[in-house]
């Protein structure tokens, strides 16, 4: 296996997780593709024949869990194991995973080094060992990367900023969960932990009072503030 160059399938929904990912993974030989959501992912896995798959759970559509449960049914790709990626790893989450087939899940932010250590323990390979890099990103390489995943991410702001405001106004929560779960995710791994704890809050919220709503509303303009102060710091160094 070591002297083959690995196929890596990445589903995601988020194109910063996908891209901050690809980048990573690709460094160490990995030939990657990507999927943003369940359904096309089993049909990637099925004409790629992935040696693994990096899976979110939370995705519009088809989420992780019932990729995990087709994916159990088809012959073709069955054996491919999954390490779930989710910036929502709470208990009941984990459980769902593991007993759907998943080999690991893996929390965001994603760090370089436990992507790496996950990979090897699901496959059994060393990369480090094997030659395939001995070195991790320097400072300065990471810093280049975090700023392309901003630079993707402030361009799809707007987009995502309409639909949250749609969401609101029309009281759809699922929509409304599934942008914020994204902001949460990639705010983490792109080191701002205060827009991931800002999308947690409202995540956790069950949506059954008018009072969750303003909440909603209130923390997402917070949101909108945050994001556009990060715009305006990163044109500024542009």
């Amino acid at each position: 296996m070591l002297n083959e160059r690995l196929k890596i399938l990445i589903v995601d929904d988020s194109n910063e997780i996908c891209g901050f990912l690809k980048r990573i993974l690709e460094k160490y030989g990995f030939f990657v593709y990507t999927s943003p959501d369940g359904l096309d992912g089993i049909q990637k896995a099925i004409e790629t024949k992935p040696d693994l798959i990096f899976l979110d759970l939370m995705m519009p559509t088809f989420d992780g869990i019932k990729m995990l449960q087709v994916k159990q049914v088809l012959k073709e790709i069955e054996n491919i194991p999954v390490i779930i990626i989710s910036a929502n790893t709470a208990k009941r989450n984990v459980i769902a995973a593991l007993e759907a087939g998943a080999e690991k899940v893996l929390s965001k932010p994603l760090k370089e080094e436990k992507i790496i250590e996950n990979i090897n323990e699901v496959l059994g390979v060393n990369f480090s060992k094997a030659g395939k890099s001995k070195k991790m990103f320097s400072a300065n390489e990471e810093n280049e990367l975090k700023k392309e995943m901003l630079n993707i991410f402030l361009q799809t702001f707007p987009e995502k900023k309409k639909i949250i405001t749609e969401a609101i106004r029309n009281k759809e929560s699922g929509k409304l969960k599934t942008v914020i779960h994204e902001f949460k995710g990639a705010g983490g791994t792109m080191g701002y932990d205060d827009l991931t704890k800002l999308s947690a809050e409202i995540e956790e919220k069950d949506f059954n009072s008018p009072t969750d709503w303003i909440f909603a509303q209130y923390k997402c303009n917070q949101i909108f503030q945050k994001i556009h102060s990060i715009k305006n710091k990163f044109q500024k160094q542009m």
